[in-house]
C-alpha cells in the first residue's frame, strides 16, 4: 500500500497510507485530515481538493485532464505543481510522494 506525505496548511507533516487504486483525496480523508474539503466527493467538479505536488513527483503523474485544468484555473493559489487530489490515483510507483494542501481560496 503506497504511503505518501501530506503537508497541512500549518506546515505539519503527516504520513498517509492509501490503498492502490484509491485516489489521494480518498486516502487523505480516510486518514482523518479534514482541512481538505473535497466538497464534490471526488467527481472533478470543484477545486476544494487542490494540492501542490512536490516537483520531484510531477513527471510520474499523468497529465491533468481538460476539466481538471479548468477547475484549477479558478484557484488564486494555482502554480505549476497544482493538481486535484481526486484525480491522482495511488499506485505503488507513487510510494513516497509528497503533497501540500493548497491554501483555501
Amino acid at each position: 500500500m503506497p504511503k505518501f506525505t501530506v503537508v497541512l496548511r500549518n506546515g505539519t507533516e503527516r504520513t498517509v497510507e492509501g490503498k492502490a487504486g484509491y485516489n489521494v483525496m480518498e486516502a487523505i480523508r480516510e486518514a482523518g485530515i479534514d482541512e481538505l474539503l473535497a466538497l464534490c466527493g471526488g467527481c472533478c467538479s470543484c477545486a476544494t481538493c487542490h494540492v501542490q505536488v512536490d516537483e520531484a513527483w510531477l513527471d510520474r503523474l499523468p497529465p491533468a485532464s481538460g476539466d481538471e485544468d479548468d477547475l484549477l484555473d479558478s484557484s488564486s493559489h494555482r502554480d505549476g505543481s497544482s493538481r486535484l487530489s481526486c484525480q491522482i490515483l495511488l499506485t505503488p510507483e507513487l510510494d513516497g510522494m509528497r503533497v501540500t494542501i493548497a491554501p483555501e481560496d
